[in-house]
């Protein structure tokens, strides 16, 4: 199973000129039925696609409805012990906290695999690796 960061939901839905290559990407990805996301995820594409200044802002009620039918896919919870390795994670590989939950949530959802333009493509994280789909 692949895990996919909240990057890769924006662009699933991105109507910017600009980004038209990586929303095709990102569609095909979220058709796929082998992808995983955590609550992070979710929380993290809600409060990007909804800003004011974004040029291609999504309504609340828009934005829950997606956020509603990509729970068809396994979502992993904020659990203590998600929390308690990111810490580790963070602190191990030395990156952000919230870089290192969405590792340990992918972990925990069995995942091998990270897509994500925000990590760096091709880092392993004990067996856990990182590609970037838009690359």
């Amino acid at each position: 199973m692949r895990f996919v960061d909240s990057n890769v939901l924006l662009y699933s839905v991105s109507t910017v000129t600009e980004e038209v290559g990586k929303a095709e990407v990102a569609r095909q990805l979220m058709a796929s039925h082998d992808v995983g996301l955590s609550v992070q995820v979710l929380q993290e594409f809600y409060v990007q696609a909804t800003r004011t200044t974004r040029p291609d802002r999504l309504a609340h009620d828009l934005a829950t409805g997606l956020i509603g039918s990509w729970q068809r896919f396994p979502v992993q919870p904020l659990t203590v012990s998600v929390m308690t390795a990111a810490l580790h994670t963070c602190e191990r590989f030395t990156i952000s906290y919230w870089d290192a939950a969405i590792i340990e949530a992918a972990r925990e959802l069995g995942c091998d695999v990270v897509l994500s333009e925000d990590l760096n493509d091709g880092q392993e994280f004990d067996g856990l690796g990182v590609i970037n789909p838009f690359a």
